[in-house]
């Protein structure tokens, strides 16, 4: 078959910039933590903490939205994420203490963990095996052009404005976002806008078990378990990227956050390339024939190797270097988690992404809450860098070895078999 119709991209574009919204949201903190900590007398440790309270709430949503979502649908379960983050983000510009602040970190975190379960299980319903990879690394490119605008537009607002209203215009985003999910959107198997030959395009891959696979049985299965625990080791370093590289770069490098703008921005744009690169790879690997698993083990490998050099940036003072191995770790991280996401999809049942999606997102979330309150506790005790950064630059190829036990390259048609018995 050759590619046919252009809708599916359309969808995509959709969890594009639903993700770009959800990581503005949530970045909005990093950016102006040195503002808000000197405006809310923060200590290091407490910082830690309120990163941690966001993390906590996001892995509860995680533990829960994955099977609503496969059990209402993407559409709703979208929807009332989106409204649920969106309101409070702007309700962030009403805390005025620690406490109010906290509240608003949670509920911002339960909202925001549907996001990806619900994109994943998206693309599952709509590309082919062939095509997902790359779906995903368009969708999760959202979080790099986030992470690109945020640095930009955020403090301009904020010195402008006030830090308030960074939280409001940001919450109103998402607002337009549901009003052209609601609009747009519709399952393929019944939408107006598309072909019978791109539906048959999307459909290649045959039917699949429709029979419901128990919770606690995905939980136990060995593959699960090991999406779980590469999460758990590898989103922490994300997290801390994302809500300590502008306080690293404030307090090593004497940067104004203003003047840490562009080279957040360049961190992010090549960090962007990854997770485009990392999906393209692994999928042009699969086009020639290569087992879907398999491409995806390879690839999270070669990206792995990329990550190692990351720990030697404590120990460099030019400004330059710095930037160019964090942006190699952070371009590897994006190509590694478009490939995961991936595997999940070619590994269970489309009804049952939603949920694997969840729980190996819930453990990576436990991972970050834990990582965030002992990066506050180091930093406040010590002030160095160097063991947080030894562990981003390891966590990486030990993810990918317990992949490469607990992931099978024909485990896809033994879950088959398993389901039908």
């Amino acid at each position: 078959m050759q590619p046919t119709g252009k809708y599916r991209w359309k969808i995509v574009a959709l969890l594009f910039f639903a993700t770009t919204i959800n990581y503005i949201d949530r970045q909005i903190l990093g950016v102006l933590a040195p503002l808000l900590q000197e405006n809310m007398n923060w200590s290091e440790s407490a910082y830690g903490w309120i990163v941690a309270g966001f993390q906590a709430a996001y892995a509860i949503g995680l533990l829960v939205s994955g099977a609503l979502l496969d059990r209402f649908g993407v559409k709703w379960g979208y929807t009332i994420a989106v409204a649920i983050w969106s309101l409070a983000c702007m309700l962030h510009a009403a805390a005025g203490t620690l406490f109010l602040f906290v509240i608003m970190r949670f509920l911002l975190g339960l909202g925001e963990s549907a996001n990806f379960p619900a994109a994943v299980k998206t693309v599952a319903t709509w590309f082919p095996k062939k095509e997902r990879a790359l779906a995903t690394g368009i969708f999760n490119s959202g979080s790099n052009i986030a992470a690109i605008i945020t640095p930009l537009a955020i403090p301009w607002i904020a010195l402008q404005a006030g830090w308030q209203w960074a939280f409001i215009i940001s919450g109103m985003l998402g607002i337009l976002w549901l009003i052209c999910w609601r609009k747009w959107y519709h399952a393929p198997q019944d939408h107006p806008k598309i072909s019978e030959a791109e539906r048959d395009w999307i459909e290649q891959d045959g039917p699949e078990p429709m029979d419901k696979l128990p919770w606690k049985q995905l939980v136990l299965r060995r593959q699960t378990l090991g999406f779980a625990v590469s999460l758990f080791l590898t989103a922490p370093v994300w997290w801390f990227f994302l809500y300590w590289l502008p306080k690293f770069l404030h307090s090593e490098h004497q940067l104004s956050i203003t003047g840490m703008a562009w080279p957040l921005v360049i961190v992010y744009l090549i960090s962007d390339a990854g997770a485009l690169a990392g999906g393209w790879f692994s999928s042009r690997m699969v086009s020639k024939g290569a087992i879907p698993v398999t491409a995806r083990i390879y690839t999270i490998l070669l990206l792995s190797l990329l990550v190692i050099p990351v720990m030697i940036v404590p120990f460099i003072q030019q400004l330059g270097w710095v930037i160019a191995l964090i942006a190699l770790a952070t371009f590897a991280h994006q190509g590694y988690a478009s490939n995961i996401f991936t595997l999940v999809s070619d590994i269970f049942p489309k009804n049952a992404t939603g949920a694997v999606t969840g729980i190996a997102m819930f453990s990576g979330a436990i991972g970050g809450m834990i990582f965030s309150s002992i990066t506050g506790l180091v930093l406040e005790r010590t002030g160095d860098y160097t063991p947080i950064f030894i562990f981003c630059g390891c966590a990486y190829l030990l993810s990918w070895a317990i992949l490469a036990v607990m992931v099978r390259p024909r485990y896809r048609r033994h879950l088959q078999i398993a389901d039908q018995n």
